[in-house]
């Protein structure tokens, strides 16, 4: 699937198809959009490096409202060019609940628009992900954030509707 993500310059729109892709999670388990999309909404937070400030604390906030996001009945993952070997010390060491996918190859967040070239890693971003009225994936909401800026997760919670 990664192979048919088409590139973008600028974060993907509200209301745009959501490219479905296959990653790696912390596991190293495969985990699918798709897959994921049929049993709820997904939230996907792109962030740069795993073990950095402002990341750990992003992914320690969506650890900390985990079960807020189940009682809407929502998934968040996190997605980041780390291997998931990193990303498994690191949920390991924070103790972190929600997978954390390896985009690798840069791909998935080149095809979100989550990307930053000065570092070849991904940028900071959340896009919520929802199933549309033919089947598909669409885009209910998306934020871009500077790379100083953490998620702000009740604002995120509350774009669930």
């Amino acid at each position: 699937m990664a192979d048919a993500l088409t590139p973008r310059e600028a974060p993907i729109g509200v209301g745009d198809a959501a490219p479905d892709f296959v990653l790696k999670d912390q596991d190293r388990e495969d985990w699918t959009l798709s897959d994921a999309v049929e049993k709820g909404p997904v939230m996907l937070c792109f962030y740069p490096l795993d073990f950095s400030p402002v990341c750990s604390t992003e992914m320690q906030c969506i650890t900390d409202e985990f079960a807020s996001w189940e009682a809407k009945g929502a998934q968040v993952v996190g997605v980041s060019c780390d291997s998931f070997f990193v990303h498994k010390a690191w949920a390991d060491a924070l103790g972190l609940k929600q997978r954390l996918l390896a985009d690798m190859h840069r791909e998935v967040c080149k095809a979100y628009g989550f990307y930053w070239p000065d570092l070849n890693v991904s940028s900071r971003g959340s896009v919520l992900v929802e199933k549309d009225g033919s089947g598909g994936m669409k885009v209910k909401w998306v934020q871009a954030r500077e790379i100083p800026q953490a998620l702000d997760g009740a604002e995120m919670l509350a774009a669930l509707g």
